[in-house]
């Protein structure tokens, strides 16, 4: 499956890594080593999270209470990717 390339900025018309992607809301219990946290979704599950590239460029800090938005990933939904930090 070929995906067609736009000319003007060479990027692809779909992101295959946001495809099919989850967001949820929710808030960090727990700080784990390597920039990992536990965060409790809306749902009340506790998934395994990190820190996206961006929030890392950015040197955004995320400490235990803050509340997150996590991007769930379709092949295992208890492991994702924190994309944002709420106010």
């Amino acid at each position: 499956m070929r995906r067609e390339k736009d000319t003007q900025n060479g990027r692809t018309d779909t992101d295959p890594e946001k495809e099919g992607a989850i967001e949820m809301e929710g808030v960090i219990v727990e700080s784990l080593p390597n920039a990992m946290f536990r965060v409790q979704l809306t749902n009340d599950v506790v998934v395994l999270a990190h820190v996206s590239g961006k929030i890392r460029k950015n040197f955004v800090r995320c400490i235990v209470g803050d509340r997150v938005r996590v991007e769930l990933s379709p092949y295992d939904l208890y492991r994702g990717r924190i994309v944002y930090r709420l106010k």
